[in-house]
This record gives structure tokens, C-alpha cells and sequence, in this order.
């Protein structure tokens, strides 16, 4: 429908959509997700250490994502803190991570007593600048966080290539990136290990939960012994080799994530149409700034859409233009992140 600024809803007028009627419910889910629920509940085996639906969904998630090895776990930001501990990273370490995320990637190096350093984004794919992170290597950096923003995945060669001359760990925030490919290989084992989210708002969901993978298996044993509180694959319940966190993923969380790693691909090619859909209608629009291609980009996990409109933010008007997208029923609209250097809960811990 066309809207003029005298029939803004924000002003008065009749909003574009209906309350519902722009954005389906979410999470979606089926028969399927409720059947593989009851079964755990009828089984008796709730926990992992007693069943093997979390150690199935593991080897099937590793496999979707062309890895050799997942580890699941309590959630995202966890995710992070454990990929960090396995590949080293300790008291002191730096760890370059860009300053447009979410916090828990910035989060996750404090919560180890390792000391988050920025390195800038490129503005126009909001991703990790190769440059910026070679600028920003000292002695004492131990890895780099790279993040797939919105479910784009970054410069993976410039930022492998850092890695290795560097000797540091590359760890890929995949939070939001199931499914997405560079160069036809999924994002997630491409570095060192990979971090998978499944909170309620994911693309790929059980409420909460997360996942860790890697090519290396000393990388998955260690991973192993961090959720699983010191234990050894395949050792003794009272064997704790090592002092770990006790992160373990249900045996429910992982009988939906079953499910919904089964409907992921349908999914995204839904979410793929729409965006090409939405990024055609946006094309002409003035002012508006798509993302340009990357032919390296082989799927794009399509979590968020991303675009600039350095006009509004010039004038002053970008978060009154988001209140009037809400009032016309785009609830999903918002402003983004607030860059991380400027959080005043990381400023006062580092």
C-alpha cells in the first residue's frame, strides 16, 4: 500500500499492517518438535549423561555444518567463553573482536579474565576489518573473534591468513550464521572452532543452548572436558582430569533442535527469497545502503537485514524514522547495536 507522511501512523493514521500481520510468530515449530519432546519426557532420560539424543543432534549438527566435531552447550555466550579456554586463551590474553555485536562476544573474553581489544568494522558489510585487526596485534594477542554478522559470513582468507602469520586462534562467532557457507564451505570450522547460538530468536531455536565446533580433535576434547565438569571422552564418571564448567545441553533442548535442524533448509530458502525480495523494493530507495556482494558469500544465513541510511543518522532522525516503522506494525525494525567501545559495563571492566 502506498503511505504518505500525512497518513503516518505514528501521526494518527491507520497503521500499514495489523497487529500480527507483519511477521509470523516466533519460534515456529510442529509436530515433529512436539512428538521428539514427549519421547524424552516418556524415556526418563532427561539429562545427556543418560541419554543419546544430545550426542545424535551433536554428530548432526557437526555434519550440516562440514565439521568433524560440535559440543553443545548452555547457550551462545557460553559458547564463546569455552571456544576461548580450548584454544588457550587465559589471564592477560588480548582477543581482537569487533565493536559491533553483541556484547557476549566482548563479554565472553572478560568472563575469562582475558582483556577484549577492537578492531573496526568495514561500514559497509558492518564485518571485521582484516586490516583493522592487523593494526591491532600485540604480543600478548592470544585470538581474534570474528563475527558473521546477521548471518554474513566475513573475510575468512585475510583473516585466516592474519591467524596463522600470528600464530593466534581464530574463533568464528557463528551466533548467527547457521547454514551460511564461504566459498561453499559453512561457517564455523573454516577457523580454529566455531560458535553456534540457539536462543529463542535464532534462526535455529530451542529457547536457549549453543554449540562449539572444530576440525581439531585435541580442540573437541578439550571443549568436552570444559562442559562436562573436567571429565575425559570416554573416561570415568569420578575421572576429572582438568577443572571444567558443568555446561551440558538437555536431552529436551536437543530433541526440538533435532527437529529444527530437519526444517533449517526449507527455511532459509524462504528467508533468502525475502530478503532478495526486500533488497530489490529497497534498491531504488534514496538514501538507503545495501551491503555490496561478495561472490566469496555461498549462503548467507539471513538472521537480520542490515542497511545504512547515513541521511537519517546526519539529521538526527534515525530513531524517530524506527518509531514510525513500529507504529506501522514493523515491530522488528531497530537502530542496531550500540557499538560495544562506548558500553559503559565493558568500559568499567577493562
Amino acid at each position: 500500500m502506498d503511505v504518505t507522511t500525512e497518513a503516518l501512523a505514528i501521526d494518527g493514521g491507520t497503521p500499514a499492517f495489523s497487529p500480527g500481520e507483519a511477521f509470523p510468530g516466533w519460534p515456529d515449530h510442529g509436530d515433529d518438535e512436539e512428538r521428539a519432546v514427549l519421547e524424552v519426557l516418556r524415556s526418563g532420560k532427561w539429562g545427556s549423561t543418560h541419554g543419546d539424543v544430545v550426542a545424535t543432534f551433536e554428530r548432526e549438527f557437526a555434519e550440516y555444518q562440514q565439521a568433524a566435531h560440535a559440543t553443545c552447550l548452555v547457550n551462545g555466550t557460553l559458547a564463546i567463553v569455552a571456544a576461548l579456554r580450548a584454544t588457550g586463551v587465559g589471564i592477560g590474553d588480548e582477543v581482537i573482536v569487533p565493536p559491533y555485536t553483541f556484547i557476549a562476544t566482548a563479554s565472553a573474553a572478560l568472563l575469562i579474565s582475558a582483556v577484549p581489544v577492537f578492531a573496526d568494522i568495514d561500514p559497509s558489510t558492518h564485518l571485521l576489518d582484516p586490516e583493522a585487526v592487523q593494526a591491532a596485534i600485540t604480543p600478548r594477542t592470544k585470538a581474534i573473534v570474528v563475527v558473521h554478522l546477521a548471518g554474513r559470513p566475513a573475510d575468512m582468507d585475510a583473516l585466516t591468513a592474519i591467524a596463522e602469520r600470528h600464530g593466534v586462534a581464530l574463533v568464528e562467532d557463528a551466533a548467527q550464521a547457521h547454514g551460511a557457507a564461504y566459498k561453499g564451505r559453512r561457517v564455523g570450522a573454516i577457523g580454529d572452532v566455531g560458535t553456534f547460538s540457539f536462543q529463542s530468536s535464532k534462526n535455529m531455536t530451542s529457547g536457549e543452548g549453543g554449540a562449539v565446533v572444530t576440525d581439531d580433535e585435541r580442540t573437541a576434547a578439550a571443549l568436552y572436558s570444559l562442559v562436562n565438569v573436567g571429565r575425559v571422552p570416554g573416561g570415568g564418571w569420578y575421572q576429572h582430569a582438568d577443572v571444567g564448567y558443568n555446561l551440558r545441553l538437555t536431552e529436551f533442548q536437543a530433541a526440538i533442535l533435532r527437529a529444527q535442524l530437519v526444517r533449517h533448509p526449507a527455511r532459509q530458502q524462504v528467508r533468502e527469497r525475502n530478503a532478495m525480495l526486500l533488497a530489490g523494493l529497497l534498491s531504488d530507495v534514496e538514501g538507503v545502503e545495501l551491503a555490496p556482494p561478495d561472490p566469496a558469500v555461498t549462503a548467507h544465513g539471513r538472521h537480520l537485514f542490515i542497511f545504512r541510511a547515513p541521511a537519517l543518522a546526519a539529521a538526527g532522525t534515525r530513531d524517530a524514522a524506527v518509531r514510525a516503522l513500529a507504529a506501522e506494525g514493523l515491530t522488528g525494525a531497530s537502530t542496531g547495536y550500540v557499538p560495544l567501545h562506548r558500553n559503559v559495563a565493558l568500559m568499567r571492566e577493562t
